[in-house]
């Protein structure tokens, strides 16, 4: 007879007291301050929002593209995910989240040693004191380790990046994106993400942006639409006639994007309380509400619901409530969702097409409108509708935190103003410094012979092989069969095929 196991004792200790329990006191590796459910969910979260880079907007560019540009399009998104990854444990992370080195800066440090990643994570510079110096609420301290908020925060940087990105789509050299992406990252994204989130100025003096609204999207925005105007356009060919390769793919891709979002909004409180499940709600209600405005709209002004216009409102109210996920109510999220449906949907649709300065640059994807505008919207919103108790069961805010319609007063208005002017003007004019070094060295712009082929000429490579499992098609070689043939005609065919080796025939019905 086979020996039986008692499979539940394998994954259980026996205390000396010879109770069962799920691990002794103090075993290795499983310290008193590890909260294994938030450590769970944190990682959880973690790929989700990695999800939505990989493969999520990977799909996306390469589908939403014209086909000469779906490979390059596809691949400057998985370069800058893979390139961010090595920076951020380098020198990355602690920039963005280490102790103060400026006020909007931290300590460049690698992120890489166990002593440092085992220990309980910690947030060094967001200790919060009273104006006479004394701590009033101590360090943010997760109940996780610091490895899960490296790959989290990861997450956040690679996606900013790539956001990035589509508003150069179609054009720019391919070695002057892998040599900008990194530096982007040390240079501008670390400086958002430390101010507000990392304990800087803007976070101690009170600036709410819940989960990105500004470090994320605005900056994204902002970015992309200077990095559009120092590359230049696409031809004209392509500005024209830019129409989707794939776009039951690109629905794929939207769709990752879209359901990734719970990890990117419902992992920001770093723990799996209550304020992470108002986040992902509010997220999920935002999303849909803009998507049916924005598609509302279309038909009322054009007559067709536009798929690419959907997926542009599912995006604005993604972006827009990104700011205050957690710390909104749901029928504010609803609220913005209306907003962000329809004030984008103005400033891509109708703005974009009087302005002079909208129109001189060739920003592809309407990256400015979709995320620099949803994210101004988002961060302003939050300002105005933050509730103080969801703001106090958020372990990343900061004690009193509220919005203006409950008592937060005009002053929460104006800062969140401030922080937005502070993450526009910096990103601004860290993408422009950062380009024209570049340029220096590196063309911006492919070349207008390249441009007019595309992937081929910026890989070597195409994403459909057309004509790649056999012969191209020679009119002169192949003959055409209709159903009333003489027999005579049907002998010359047999004769002419048999001759040039074809073993299929085209049949005209």
């Amino acid at each position: 007879m086979p020996r039986t196991i008692n499979t539940h004792l394998l994954f259980t200790a026996m205390s000396p007291t010879s109770e069962i329990l799920a691990y002794d006191s103090h075993p290795p590796m499983l310290p008193n301050w590890l909260n294994k459910g938030d450590n769970a969910w944190q990682m959880i979260a973690a790929t989700l929002v990695g999800l939505q880079s990989m493969p999520g907007l990977v799909i996306l560019y390469g589908s939403i593209v014209k086909k000469k540009w779906a490979v390059n399009s596809a691949f400057m998104a998985l370069y800058a995910f893979a390139s961010s990854l090595l920076v951020w444990v380098l020198v990355g992370y602690r920039m963005a989240f280490g102790e103060e080195l400026l006020p909007f800066w931290g300590k460049a440090g690698p992120a890489l040693s166990q002593s440092y990643l085992v220990r309980r994570s910690r947030l060094p510079a967001t200790a919060h004191y009273f104006n006479n110096g004394t701590l009033e609420t101590p360090m943010v301290e997760p109940f996780f380790p610091q490895a899960a908020l490296v790959i989290f925060e990861f997450t956040y940087a690679a996606i900013t990046l790539i956001l990035l990105a589509g508003s150069v789509l179609g054009r720019m050299n391919i070695k002057a994106w892998m040599a900008f992406s990194p530096l982007w990252l040390v240079f501008s994204y670390t400086v958002g993400a430390f101010s507000l989130w990392g304990g800087g100025f803007l976070y101690q003096w009170g600036v709410m942006d819940y989960s990105g609204g500004y470090v994320i999207h605005l900056s994204s925005g902002i970015s992309g639409f200077t990095a559009a105007y120092w590359v230049g356009p696409r031809l004209k060919c392509d500005k024209e006639r830019f129409s989707p390769n794939n776009i039951l793919l690109m629905i794929t891709g939207a769709g990752l994007l879209w359901m990734g979002w719970s990890g990117f909004n419902g992992g920001e409180p770093f723990s799996s309380g209550i304020t992470a499940a108002i986040a992902v709600l509010n997220t999920h209600i935002c999303a849909a509400t803009s998507l049916l405005m924005w598609t509302f709209l279309d038909v009322i002004f054009f007559e067709k619901p536009s798929v690419i216009g959907a997926i542009q409102g599912m995006m604005t109210g993604l972006v827009c409530i990104t700011a205050g996920s957690g710390v909104v109510h749901s029928w504010a999220a609803l609220l913005m969702g209306i907003v962000s449906g329809s004030i984008p949907w103005f400033t891509m649709m109708i703005l974009h097409k009087k302005s002079a300065i909208l129109q001189k640059v060739d920003d592809t994807l309407g990256v400015f409108h979709t995320h620099a505008i949803a994210g101004l919207i988002g961060g302003l919103m939050t300002g105005l509708l933050a509730v103080p108790e969801l703001c106090d069961d958020d372990t990343t805010s900061i004690p009193g935190q509220k919005g203006t319609a409950y008592g937060g007063g005009i002053g929460q208005m104006f800062k969140q103003l401030i922080g937005a002017i502070f993450i526009i003007v910096w990103n601004a004019f860290a993408t422009t410094v950062l380009l024209l070094i570049i340029g220096l060295i590196i063309p911006l712009r492919m070349p207008d012979d390249e441009l007019l082929i595309g992937d081929d000429a910026a890989h070597g490579e195409e994403a459909y092989a057309l004509w790649g499992d056999g012969e191209k098609f020679d009119a002169t070689r192949h003959e055409t069969i209709v159903h009333h043939v003489s027999v005579n005609a049907e002998d010359s065919v047999n004769s002419h095929r048999s001759q040039n080796g074809c073993h299929g025939v085209t049949i005209q019905l």
